[in-house]
């Protein structure tokens, strides 16, 4: 892989959303590959200095910008004489985007609107979209159990969070496809996770940090709708190897893929895997929240075609090195979660 990003050496590339933890953790592999990048962030996403103690975005070599994707003029600066764009930037929280969708469409929407229209009027030559699998919703309503959800199949979104992920696909597709326009690329993430991810106050999503801290603080595993649901869980080494390679492999103009390992995993299985590591550990079943999807798994046959790429971490040892780190790393658990119980 190292050899395939060299196309990227001295080249530029703006990072929106890159203090986040996929963001960081690309913006490091593509300091590594000696790209000079900006990230333009709000860095508001997480309470306290999370962006800068935890995925230590400051650290990283890059040159980090304050900014709000809705404002034209900020956005329209970082682009200047950039040569990639990787959109990261999002209200990446289903049930916050549930409720509050005023927000979501601002983020989501809007702000894609806005980087889309600067990145078509640039010198950029290709913009990645960061994209969910959440498009999917619960896919074919006729098929029970598991399903792999490919990128060609019908999207039926269940959240405000999927709605405005899916309109951000189509919006790509029909500002940057015209013959004087940036290259596009789109990749759904599967359940990202991996240190040091941490979860958000009133979040359900990132299911093996909250899990993982449950049980380390010596709480019940809460297994929402009685863990049931799918995830396909795909490290966030893995995903910012993804997101790289989708800026310079040629196959990816104008492709959607997915981001995942095509292995299926119930939520109760993550938590089973968790409680091998704290003896003492419970479960308690608690209802599914709202815009929940009972999930699927991904299809990984486009990934291995068109990006050369397959996910190297599977989800026994992810788990594993996430119990490790919390345990080297027990400042990392959030104050407000330490506190009380789980919202």
């Amino acid at each position: 892989m190292e050899a395939r990003l060299e196309k990227l050496r001295d080249s530029r590339v703006v990072v929106t959303g890159g203090a986040g933890l996929v963001g960081s953790r690309l913006v490091g592999l593509l300091r590594r590959a000696e790209a000079e990048v900006t990230v333009l962030d709000r860095l508001d996403a997480y309470p306290g200095p999370v962006h800068t103690t935890l995925f230590g975005v400051d650290r990283l070599g890059a040159d980090v910008v304050a900014g709000d994707i809705c404002d034209r003029e900020a956005v329209r600066r970082v682009l200047a004489g950039a040569d990639y764009v990787v959109h990261a930037a999002a209200y990446a929280d289903v049930a916050a985007c549930t409720r509050r969708p005023g927000t979501a469409f601002r983020a989501n929407v809007q702000g894609t609107e806005v980087v889309l229209e600067e990145a078509a009027a640039s010198d950029v030559r290709r913009l990645v979209l960061v994209s969910s699998a959440a498009v999917y919703g619960n896919g074919d309503p006729s098929i029970r159990g598991p399903q792999v959800f490919r990128e060609d199949q019908r999207l039926l979104p269940v959240s405000v969070y999927a709605n405005s992920k899916l309109w951000a696909e189509h919006q790509t597709r029909l500002l940057l496809s015209g013959p004087d326009t940036p290259e596009y690329a789109v990749l759904r993430y599967f359940s990202v996770y991996g240190d040091p991810q941490i979860p958000k106050p009133g979040s359900h999503s990132w299911m093996v940090a909250w899990l993982s801290m449950q049980a380390r603080l010596g709480r019940p595993m809460r297994l929402n709708g009685g863990g049931v649901q799918v995830r396909d869980l795909v490290h966030v080494d893995d995903v910012a190897a993804a997101t790289a390679l989708a800026l310079v492999e040629e196959g990816m103009a104008g492709a959607t893929v997915n981001v995942g390992t095509g292995v299926p995993t119930s939520v109760r299985a993550v938590g089973e895997l968790i409680a091998q590591h704290f003896p003492e550990a419970e479960f308690v079943t608690t209802p599914l929240p709202e815009g929940d999807p009972l999930g699927g798994y991904a299809a990984t046959e486009q990934c291995r075609e068109l990006l050369r790429w397959a996910p190297r971490i599977d989800v026994r040892s992810g788990v594993e090195r996430y119990v490790r780190w919390l345990a080297d790393t027990p400042h990392a658990v959030p104050e407000w979660l330490a506190a009380g119980p789980a919202a």
